[in-house]
């Protein structure tokens, strides 16, 4: 049949007007000979159907060529996009056939070259040309929204028609044919809050005024139909989630008119004591609100603030209360949105008020101080029992109760300082020292009579004022040298002082040397009037050959009043100096004597020294010989011990570590330690006498042997000696059982004469088991 392709290549041929060639064929014309060349293929675009699904390869178009007689002399030739693998070409007739099916939506066209050959020689009679082979749209594809599921916002009290949202569907048929691709869209849910523009697919409200405080929320439906929505065409979803955002078009309000709290007088300043909260249906920023004290007796006492998180207006405190003064208050407090939307003004005042009534509650309240902190000063030569200072605190409460003050004893651990408990007159207990402490912090109870569990504290600072009780002395331990070069004259060693006190002008200290040291002839002190004092040489030619150390005595004396003064010796070693000044050897006997360590002192210490060391090694020593014999005592049974050492074991040649024969020769005669001489281990005779007759101890003997035979050739043993343990008990007892509970069993009577002769062992049983006979009765 015709095809669409065929007629567009027929109306092409029509329009050259030249005769039209067969349908389905694409015509081929040779020029005459002596005429001019001219194209002789003439080409259009092929079609064929998408998703053609028949059990016979699709016909799509004949290739055809004027050179072509009809002989079979020419044969087609097809290459190119989906040649042989898609497209097949009958080389006889031209045509071309599709042997798979296809789709547009994977690809669209397919571009192939053609080419008519001589059967013969193979050789092309016609020049190769290229064309396109189109895919021809169904519609198979439904619409999608590749963004969806969407989500979108809209203010609430939005006006009708605001625009929500827009959403896009996609087709993937061709939609430059028919009306396949052509969407139409529509809302299937959703209605009638909002509506979809059909063309545009834009989501707008559809009702005015939509309000989120009674419905947040809507999901919608939206449909997309292809075919321009008519019957037959194909469709896809996809849902809008509409979430309606807040404006503040709801003022505060207060649940109630009129709030009542109690809050007790102790309660400390910037406290809250009362919470209140208007409730507003917005949320946010738009919930957001702030509250002021608009009148009452409480303007100065307490104040209003928002709490930031919660929208709570937080009533604090601002001042103390006192019952005893003032016992309620009213407050008139106001509540108003932040941020107010002018749009919603008419809806009305977006505030409201409330009434705050605070009762004051009676507390019992400790004592109170005059003064928190009292601030006392004392001499620190003060004598024990001097008064100090006194502190006082009343009761605040009407009932006046008496007072009594006592000191932590925490912040005066070392109880310097007393309190009258009646008076509160502080007084010292020890001395005071004010180079040990300077200040003295002190807490202080002033405890209730009537109710000791109130408790007041006060702070006491104590300042020591110093007086001049400590001498100067030496700022540092010089360590002073005099070249055996230095010339008369020469400083060398600039000397100062310090002081504990504390003068309120400043120190200011005289240096001199004393009476002894004043007329020496080797060294002299300058005051250099600035608290530092100058030693200089009166001589030279110091010699520490002649003189090591020299000890200069030098007075300091303060300017106290009165002065105090104290002598300071300072040591001056004699070294051998270079030619600019540097000590290069001051012998060590000099450093050891001005340490104080004379010669004898070094020399017993070095005594003391080499005796312990010599103590040590002898200890040492002592313990690495002491060791503990290998051998075990010869009165020892050596079958009851074990020996752990780690040596090897130098199988029978091995005679040092145990004695073979005891342990060859069994019946030694030696006895057991914990075997009774009555009753001699392997013996012949038999231990004891009873009514039974005494196991054979051939029995054992022959098992032991048996066993030493197999351990002597055994093939695996290891090659040193080894201990043996076997768990042999005979062949049976003549006696039988001798359990006490068979013998209740029994209705015989049994003697138990026998057990007395067993030995000392079996003493307290025979003495059980005997005293009942007589009786005709068994005791257990």
């Amino acid at each position: 049949m015709l095809s669409a392709l065929s007629v567009l290549v027929l109306s092409v041929w029509e329009e050259s007007g030249r005769e039209a060639p067969p349908p389905n064929s694409a015509p081929l014309s040779r020029a005459r000979r002596g005429v001019r060349l001219r194209r002789s293929w003439v080409w259009n675009q092929f079609f064929v159907l998408e998703e053609f699904t028949g059990d016979e390869p699709l016909y799509v178009g004949k290739l055809h060529s004027d050179v072509d007689k009809g002989d079979g002399r020419v044969k087609y030739v097809l290459n190119g996009e989906g040649a042989t693998s898609i497209f097949t070409i009958d080389e006889n007739t031209g045509d071309i056939h599709a042997t798979k099916r296809l789709d547009r939506e994977e690809q669209a066209y397919y571009t192939l070259r053609a080419q008519a050959r001589d059967r013969t020689t193979d050789l092309p009679v016609e020049p190769e040309s290229e064309f396109v082979i189109k895919v021809q749209d169904i519609n198979d594809n439904e619409p999608k929204f590749l963004d969806g599921p969407y989500s979108a916002r809209v203010a609430e009290m939005s006006p009708m028609g605001t625009s929500v949202v827009t959403v896009v569907a996609t087709d993937a048929d061709d939609p430059t044919y028919g009306n396949s691709a052509r969407v139409v869209y529509s809302i299937l849910q959703g209605q009638p809050y909002f509506s979809v523009e059909p063309k545009t697919g834009v989501v707008r409200t559809a009702l005015p005024d939509m309000d989120r405080e009674a419905r947040d929320q809507y999901l919608l439906v939206i449909q997309a139909k292809d075919m321009v929505g008519q019957m037959g065409g194909l469709s896809g979803t996809t849902s809008v989630t509409v979430m309606l955002t807040d404006v503040n078009d709801n003022p505060p309000h207060f649940s109630r008119k009129n709030y009542q709290f109690t809050v007790p007088e102790s309660v400390p300043v910037a406290a809250v004591v009362a919470k209140i909260k208007a409730l507003d249906l917005d949320m946010g920023s738009n919930a957001e609100m702030d509250y002021r004290i608009l009148d009452g007796d409480g303007l100065g006492t307490f104040r209003i603030a928002t709490d930031r998180d919660t929208q709570e207006g937080l009533v604090t405190l601002q001042k103390g209360l006192d019952f005893e003064t003032k016992s309620s208050y009213t407050l008139r407090v106001e509540a108003t949105n932040r941020y107010i939307d002018t749009r919603f003004l008419s809806v009305g005042p977006f505030s409201d008020t409330a009434t705050v009534r605070l009762s004051v509650e009676n507390v019992d309240e400790p004592p109170v101080f005059s003064s928190s902190v009292s601030k006392m000063v004392i001499s620190e030569e003060a004598r024990v029992g001097t008064t100090i200072g006194s502190v006082s605190a009343h009761d605040p409460d009407a009932t006046n109760s008496p007072i009594r003050y006592s000191i932590d004893r925490n912040t005066d651990l070392e109880r310097f300082f007393n309190i009258d408990s009646i008076t509160g007159v502080i007084s010292t207990a020890k001395p005071l020292d004010r180079e040990l402490h300077p200040l003295h912090n002190l807490t202080v109870f002033a405890i209730k009579s009537l109710d000791p569990s109130q408790v007041g504290k006060g702070v006491v600072l104590v300042s020591i004022m110093d007086v001049n009780d400590n001498a100067p002395a030496f700022a540092i331990d010089y360590e002073t040298f005099v070249c055996e070069n230095a010339k008369p004259g020469q400083v060398i060693e600039t000397v100062s002082a310090v002081d504990r006190d504390e003068p309120q002008g400043g120190h200011r200290f005289l240096f001199s040397l004393t009476a002894e040291a004043a007329g020496n002839r080797n060294f002299t002190l300058r005051d250099n009037k600035d608290n530092t004092a100058s030693v200089l040489t009166k001589r030279g030619g110091f010699q520490h050959r002649d003189q090591l150390v020299f000890l200069l005595p030098v007075l300091i004396t303060d300017s106290g009043s009165p002065a105090l003064s104290s002598t300071n010796t300072l040591s001056i070693r004699v070294c051998e100096c270079d030619p600019e000044g540097n000590h290069q050897s001051c012998g060590q006997e000099a450093a050891l004597l001005s340490a104080g360590l004379s010669t004898a002192a070094l020399t017993a210490i070095l005594a003391c020294v080499l005796t312990l060391l010599v103590l040590v090694l002898l200890i040492v020593a002592m313990r690495w010989r002491k060791k503990e014999p290998l051998m075990l005592d010869d009165e020892r049974d050596v079958r009851e011990n074990i020996v752990r050492y780690d040596d090897e074991g130098g199988g029978e040649e091995d005679t040092e570590a145990f004695d073979m024969v005891a342990l060859r020769n069994l019946n030694t005669g030696k006895s057991r330690r914990d075997v009774t001489p009555e009753a001699p281990l392997f013996s012949g005779a038999p231990p004891y006498k009873t009514a039974a007759s005494a196991p054979d101890d051939r029995i054992f003997r022959d098992f032991i042997r048996d066993r030493l035979r197999e351990a002597d050739s055994d093939p695996t043993a290891p090659p040193y000696d080894s201990l043996q343990t076997y768990a042999f008990e005979g062949n049976g007892s003549a006696a039988e059982s001798l359990s006490s509970l068979e013998s209740l069993g029994s209705d015989s009577e049994q003697s138990y004469d026998f057990l007395s002769e067993w030995g000392p062992r079996f003493r307290k049983l025979a003495d059980l088991y005997g005293r009942n006979e007589g009786s005709g009765t068994f005791a257990s």
